[in-house]
């Protein structure tokens, strides 16, 4: 579970509804019952029902009925129903319907993406990068892990990785290795990961490092490297990034690397879902 907070809700509420709904204020409409259901015209992974139902509490909706994230769903068929006054379910209408437009998609794209790499590579796992949309990490982890797969980085905080931006600042890349039985000390609870070319990829399995991240390398060429590498410390975790979308998924997963690292699943194009609004 991803815990989205209640200011964040209430942030998406203000945005859309700052006030009030002028429309439904001035047709004099506002306390009329009535009932919403949202429904889905394209099959999908559902994401996002938990904080809509939120969000209909908040205002003063009663949810009937709703399916969990995670859900797939055929086209045509609804998801969610909420009952309440004309204006609390018209300030819910579009906020929520943008949260499962858009990261019911990102869940559905990481879906197919952990299918055929799974096919391919049971034991090679699907990544996201740190690389998402300013201000809506939150819903974006929740979407990639409805749909099956792991934040690769949630942030500088959790994980020791290593690029050559920092190799810089220590010398370059033989002085980092000169120096890494200290920088390990330093890191004795946390794996130390580091990423390198072919080369480098070499000389850190042969020195002793937790895992190795490949940036751009062919996923024609990886499969060889990966195999030697595995010869020389078989405990090493060993990562491909760089340019993988749902087209080249299923190559590089074939290389035998234990994760594929992409950005690509945070563009996913939003689903299109609707709702059906009856009067009591």
């Amino acid at each position: 579970m991803v815990r989205i907070s209640d200011v964040r809700l209430d942030e998406l509420l203000a945005e859309d509804v700052p006030y009030i709904d002028l429309t439904t204020h001035v047709l004099g409409i506002g306390d009329a019952r009535g009932s919403m259901e949202y429904f889905t015209r394209e099959a999908c992974v559902l994401c996002c029902t938990e904080e809509a139902s939120r969000i209909a509490a908040k205002l003063g909706l009663s949810v009937e009925r709703f399916l969990p994230s995670g859900t797939r769903l055929k086209a045509g068929q609804p998801f969610m129903k909420v009952a309440g006054t004309a204006a609390g379910l018209h300030m819910m209408w579009k906020v929520c319907l943008n949260l499962f437009d858009h990261y019911s998609a990102v869940a559905t794209k990481t879906a197919q993406m952990v299918e055929a790499v799974h096919a391919v590579n049971p034991g090679c796992e699907v990544l996201t990068t740190r690389k998402s949309t300013p201000g809506n990490k939150d819903f974006l982890v929740k979407a990639i892990m409805t749909g099956g797969a792991f934040p690769h980085r949630l942030g500088l905080s959790e994980t020791v990785l290593v690029f050559e931006h920092h190799t810089k600042f220590m010398g370059g890349f033989d002085a980092f290795v000169e120096q890494l039985p200290a920088v390990r000390r330093r890191c004795i609870e946390k794996k130390l990961f580091v990423e390198a070319n072919a080369e480098e990829a070499r000389v850190l399995a042969h020195v002793g490092v937790d895992g190795i991240q490949f940036d751009k390398i062919p996923a024609a060429e990886l499969g060889a490297l990966v195999e030697e590498l595995r010869e020389i410390d078989p405990r090493l975790t060993l990562i491909a990034a760089g340019g993988i979308n749902p087209k080249n998924v299923g190559e590089y997963a074939a290389t035998g690397v234990d994760g594929l690292v992409t950005t690509s699943l945070f563009t996913a194009k939003p689903l299109d879902m609707s709702v059906r609004m009856t009067v009591e």
